[in-house]
């Protein structure tokens, strides 16, 4: 059995240095195979749960950071030894004295801490560590991402409980890290392992119907390939398809996201066109010809293009998307993509890599992560993080044309935090492709949006119900965290006010609860509780303002409204947030909502309005 492994073992390193020959000079070979023997040395007593030697594991890794992610010399030598310093007598300083310094910052960052005390927990401090090392190369993540992806792959031989740790740690962090990065086969297998082992019956059911259903579209679907080709090559371009099945995880994500079954879901599938570059043409040249030549020849769906050409994701995802209409009268998702952007689909960041640009992807990447380390109003680190490594995104235009990026589902208020802080605290409404609407507003993918202010709007509570980027919510949550607190609750029924005659019940690890004496609620507690009846003094307060709503009975005339509205909003200078009325045989009945400081200044309202010409009487009436 050893020998078998050791064949294995060395046949996986001979592929990794035939790989890598034709990258690097016979001095870097050299520092490869050193640094998988000083690995094999270091890892020679240890085994895997599965039984195997250790040292298959950094091997594995190395041909996933040398293979899959095209990495150079220092990141493959870091991956052979990426467990040496955390698992064996080994140190930094051992690493940097044989393969220098690069080598040993690299093996460092992957290295966990061991520490007495952890700021949260080990995991989290692990992942605020791996995130630290944005700042200086992002090489380090992605050694890290091929470390979790092959643990990934191996994750049967481990307990339940163990599955569970790894396979939520990868769902929750590892697996949006790398759709931030723009490694979307990382992040997809990623998602779909973790999913596996997190629900195994759900997963097997939905990859056994997918491949039931893929092998009863076969036909249809090379039928439609196939004429593809055809006509692609009629017109001079040279181009292949690939038939894309999405996973089971994506699925899934899909049937709940539309409260819908299997059978269901459309778009199981893509076709994606390959093409490569024509010269003189540039690729969206070449992608807006072929996109011609297909729709002279299928249906298009109306409103169905996607240009990333001209408007990559966040992540750098390019293609031109598509629906079209088969023989078969059903839909069809086509990506054209270049070669290029294939390849860029696949190793993202690590794709053409410029000094130049890596620097300006980590700029941007490193200003997100400052903001979300300065963490105000309480929020949480991880969740700041992962919230903003978005699985999809946006582009929306401010109305000089800007671009700006948002996740999608993300709303008008995002829009507005993400131009500045001072705009989404003032955000009163917004204008969407010229339309007036609530800055609550859910965003689609070329919105123009204008957001109007108002510096007497401020966040409300609600807000956080409709914001969906870091930015804002942790701006809301902030400035609500500064808010007075009152020490009272006032009851959902009565709903009393300052001046009313209260009383209130003491609830263990809650405020007072404040009730109107004569409030049902109240009299039930007094009956059932009475021992926890205390005295409040509910007094007035400027900081605070209460909702409350008005009846209004008058005689229908000329300028009665505008009479009511004038009253509360220039005489009384009060907010006013509803009104709606009705009238039946010249009789007006108007319901009004607006805030009030207390009793005494709602009093005051409603006797302004009673005194309003018409008016035959003004009530207080309860909010639902």
């Amino acid at each position: 059995m050893e020998t078998n492994y050791e064949i294995q073992i060395q046949g996986s390193v001979d592929e990794l240095l035939k790989r890598m020959c034709c990258k690097c000079n016979e001095r870097d070979l050299e520092r490869l195979r050193d640094a998988f023997e000083f690995a094999r040395e270091a890892h020679s007593p240890q085994r895997r749960k599965s039984g195997e030697p250790y040292i298959i594991h950094p091997v594995n890794v190395a041909r996933i950071v040398a293979e899959e992610l095209e990495l150079g010399v220092d990141p493959v030598i870091a991956a052979f030894l990426h467990d040496v310093v955390e698992d064996t007598p080994y140190t930094i300083e051992d690493i940097k004295a044989r393969f220098g310094d690069e080598v040993a910052f690299l093996v460092g960052v992957v290295t966990k801490e061991k520490k007495d005390k952890y700021v949260q927990s080990k995991q989290v401090d692990n992942f605020r560590q791996i995130l630290a090392s944005m700042q200086y190369d992002v090489r380090a993540l992605l050694i890290k991402l091929a470390d979790r992806l092959h643990n990934m792959r191996t994750l049967s031989s481990m307990r339940p409980d163990k599955q569970m740790k790894i396979a939520g740690e990868t769902d929750y962090f590892y697996a949006p890290l790398a759709n931030r990065l723009g490694l979307y086969h990382v992040k997809t297998e990623l998602e779909n392992l973790s999913f596996q082992y997190r629900c195994p019956r759900e997963y097997a059911l939905l990859d056994k119907l997918l491949k039931e259903e893929f092998e009863t579209d076969r036909p249809h679907i090379e039928a439609f390939t196939s004429k593809i080709e055809r006509l692609l090559a009629e017109g001079g371009i040279t181009a292949r398809t690939e038939v894309r099945y999405r996973k089971p995880y994506s699925i899934w994500m899909k049937m709940h996201a539309k409260s819908c079954d299997f059978a269901h879901v459309d778009t199981k599938y893509y076709v994606r066109v390959i093409y490569q570059n024509m010269e003189p043409w540039s690729e969206k040249d070449t992608s807006l010809r072929i996109y011609s030549i297909l729709t002279d020849a299928f249906k298009e769906r109306p409103g169905s293009v996607s240009n990333y050409i001209d408007a990559p994701k966040e992540n750098g995802y390019q293609s031109f998307q598509v629906r079209l209409l088969n023989d078969r009268g059903k839909w069809e998702e086509l990506h054209i993509s270049s070669e290029r952007m294939v390849r860029n689909g696949r190793l993202g960041c690590a794709a053409e890599r410029t000094d130049e640009n890596i620097q300006a992807w980590l700029d941007k990447f490193n200003e997100l992560l400052k903001e979300v380390a300065d963490q105000e109003a309480g929020m949480d680190f991880m969740d700041g993080v992962t919230s903003s490594f978005y699985y999809d995104d946006i582009m929306v235009f401010t109305p000089k044309g800007k671009c700006i990026i948002l996740p999608k589902g993300a709303s008008a208020l995002d829009f507005a935090f993400e131009i500045h802080s001072r705009i989404g605290e003032h955000a009163h409404y917004a204008r969407i492709n010229g339309k007036l609407s609530s800055v609550k507003t859910v965003l689609k993918r070329g919105d123009c949006v204008e957001i109007g202010t108002n510096e007497d709007t401020e966040p409300q509570a609600d807000w956080l119900d409709h914001v969906s980027t870091y930015k804002a919510r942790k701006f809301i949550s902030s400035y609500l965290s500064h808010r007075p607190v009152s020490v009272y609750d006032r009851c959902p029924n009565c709903h009393p006010l300052p001046g009313d005659e209260v009383i209130g019940f003491r609830i263990p690890g809650k405020p007072v609860q404040v009730h109107k004496r004569n409030c049902p609620t109240a009299i039930r507690l007094a009956s059932q509780k009475g021992d926890s009846i205390v005295d409040v003094a509910f007094e007035e307060d400027p900081d605070f303002l209460y909702p409350v709503r008005i009846s209004v009975r008058a005689i229908d005339r000329y300028h009665l409204l505008s009479d009511l509205v004038d009253c509360i909003t220039e005489k009384l200078r009060l907010s006013m947030i509803g009104l709606r009325t009705e009238t039946t045989d010249h009789i007006g009945v108007c319901t009004i909502d607006f805030e009030v400081h207390s009793m005494n200044e709602l009093q005051t309202a409603m006797d302004s309005i009673a005194a309003i010409d018409g008016v035959d009487e003004v009530q207080r009436i309860d909010i639902e």
